[in-house]
């Protein structure tokens, strides 16, 4: 009997500081309630795990642009979207892992009662620029989508609302975000993975946002694109330090989503190669990033033909640089603000001179890769290069350097290859390829919205002209 005692002894005093057996089964791994920063930061990484992915199932844009060919699979580069469940996943990736998140956040933020007023507005101002970029990038994408009955459990079936209406209001949205990114309270601190609270640079990053989106909507309504831009060229970014960037980690699941498909470290895959396409201009103007970019073959860099199959071993593929755990993933950067604001100067929506940011622009993609200033001097001095001299209007000018210095964010480049309608790029043809490809003006929506959501999405189709991968958004007016 002393000896049962004794035994029950320690089960008493391990018992004695919970109210209930229940206590034991809560798994502190999965929490059932989550603080708004931590949203916040999956947020962040749900975004750039999407816009960075190079995995064929969520995101083919470097295929569309022709930085990568592939060495097995064809579908992807000759544009076939409904053999894997491509629109669903980019889809899925924008709304559930981005959007519910920030949404939730706001909530969470709203609803506490301990936070300041001015705390707020700040931290809501961070998940708003950011909300905004991530609606930015579906509407960009799809054209017609939910917007004001999305994201509700209650409405399982959304109607679409009009693409146009849609970037107006999220335009509005950035407005009123901006001036509280200035608010005196406190903002997310370590759990900002883009800026660790540094709001100067938050400032910088919404209103580099603000000029990209007006410039996207340049040719399909300048006035309101020429007053956007106006207000924010004064705030942007003014050097490689002030890029939003998301910081992977070289641990898993952490680690940059290219090294998880391409590096041997974590998967033995060899299915893109650089493509021709890229390889050989920058070949000719003895590109000072192609070391950064690619691999070489026999000291060569050697690009493989787009759109057909190619010999993994024969050609460039993506360098180590590119595949590393720790490579951050770019959501917006100062070459691309410089880029922007030598198109809005020749657009007469803001004074100076093009030719200057637009050698800020390829200077900065050069340097950021590793080169020198001297290195983006020589560079700029040769004569297909040099504004004064290269070929072809502005258009042409900058869209070509502005594509080489999106290398590697695919997506990116596809808006402003739409936009611009530089460089050139033409589908496969010949061989073994369909008659008839187009490289896509926009993204289908994901064939289980079919099934689903049927009658909204039919109305969808129908408002923009069909759901194809050729027809335009209301933007691309060229």
């Amino acid at each position: 009997m002393k000896k049962l005692i004794i035994l029950f002894l320690p089960f008493l005093l391990l018992t004695a500081c919970v109210d209930s057996l229940d206590d034991y089964n809560v798994d502190t791994k999965r929490p059932s309630v989550v603080p708004p920063v931590t949203l916040f930061s999956n947020a962040l990484k749900g975004l750039a795990d999407t816009l960075t992915s190079p995995n064929v199932n969520v995101n083919n844009y470097r295929l569309y642009v022709q930085q990568w060919s592939t060495t097995t699979y064809l579908d992807e580069p000759r544009y076939n979207v409904t053999a894997r469940a491509i629109p669903q996943n980019f889809w899925q990736g924008i709304y559930k892992g981005v959007i519910s998140d920030l949404n939730e956040a706001k909530k969470l933020v709203n609803a506490d009662a301990f936070l300041t007023q001015e705390t707020k507005d700040v931290q809501l101002a961070q998940i708003e620029v950011v909300e905004v970029m991530a609606w930015a990038v579906l509407v960009n994408t799809y054209g017609n989508l939910p917007y004001t009955e999305a994201m509700n459990p209650e409405n399982p079936l959304p109607k679409y609302d009009d693409a146009k209406t849609i970037y107006d209001a999220i335009l509005g949205r950035l407005d009123a975000a901006l001036p509280k990114l200035e608010a005196k309270g406190t903002p997310f601190g370590a759990g900002d993975l883009l800026y660790k609270g540094d709001m100067a640079k938050w400032v910088k990053f919404g209103n580099s946002l603000k000029l990209k989106l007006a410039m996207i909507i340049a040719d399909s309504d300048a006035a309101k694109a020429k007053k956007m831009v106006a207000e924010a060229a004064p705030k942007v970014f003014t050097s490689n330090a002030d890029k939003a960037a998301f910081p992977y980690i070289s641990t898993p699941p952490n680690n940059n989503v290219i090294s998880k498909d391409l590096n041997p470290l974590y998967s033995s895959r060899q299915d893109f190669v650089a493509a021709e396409t890229i390889i050989n201009p920058m070949n000719e103007l003895n590109d000072p990033r192609r070391g950064q970019f690619f691999t070489t073959v026999d000291g060569k860099f050697v690009g493989g033909k787009y759109g057909f199959l190619n010999t993994y071993a024969n050609f460039s593929h993506v360098s180590e640089k590119i595949i590393a755990p720790t490579l951050e993933g770019l959501l917006l950067d100062y070459s691309e603000v410089e880029f922007l604001l030598a198109e809005a100067t020749e657009r007469g929506f803001i004074t100076g001179s093009a030719a200057d940011h637009y050698n800020k622009g390829v200077t900065a993609s050069i340097t950021y890769w590793g080169a020198d200033a001297a290195d983006a001097a020589k560079y700029l001095a040769q004569p297909k290069v040099a504004y004064a001299t290269a070929t072809g209007n502005w258009k042409e000018k900058i869209g070509f350097q502005k594509w080489l210095a999106l290398y590697n964010r695919g997506w990116e480049a596809w808006v402003e290859w739409r936009r611009l309608d530089f460089p050139k790029l033409l589908p496969p043809t010949g061989g073994n390829a369909p008659a008839g490809l187009a490289i896509p003006s926009r993204m289908i929506y994901p064939i289980v919205e079919q099934t689903l959501n049927g009658a909204n999405r039919e109305a969808a189709a129908g408002a923009i002209g069909g759901d194809l991968v050729t027809t335009k958004l209301w933007w691309d007016k060229f």
